[in-house]
């Protein structure tokens, strides 16, 4: 996806989405031109209030922050990054690189990468019309 603009690479789960990941991610486009989000699959997703990929894929397109709204691989979070290309890693205030695998690939990539903040108080969860 590199195209002279930066492209811009977070992920998460997104089950719950409220206003401070809003803020987030408009953070995370700050560092770019484009921004693609990439969503866990719902293998890796194992939180008590898992919400299945295809729901988040939707509620998280709906809001019109990404460029791109994509579900990642099953297997590897490499293959994500490989997917799209991007110049810059946003990870979440509480995230860290998955595994040593891919801070490799970052580093032979040259992906930036930026720890974005959190926006306190801004937790409740947004309301989508049909759930």
């Amino acid at each position: 996806m590199r195209s002279g603009a930066a492209v811009v690479f977070t992920a998460g789960c997104f089950n719950r989405l409220h206003p401070a990941h809003v803020l987030m991610l408009e953070a995370a486009r700050s560092y770019g031109k484009r921004l693609v989000v990439v969503l866990a699959h719902d293998s890796h997703n194992c939180k008590p209030n898992a919400v299945p990929a295809k729901t988040r894929l939707t509620r998280l397109k709906s809001l019109g922050v990404a460029d791109a709204v994509l579900v990642g691989r099953p297997d590897s979070f490499v293959r994500s990054l490989r997917r799209v290309k991007p110049d810059v890693l946003a990870l979440g205030h509480d995230q860290r690189l998955p595994d040593q695998d891919t801070a490799r690939e970052i580093r032979k990539m040259k992906i930036r990468v930026v720890v974005l903040p959190w926006f306190p108080g801004k937790e409740k969860t947004l309301e989508f019309a049909g759930r």
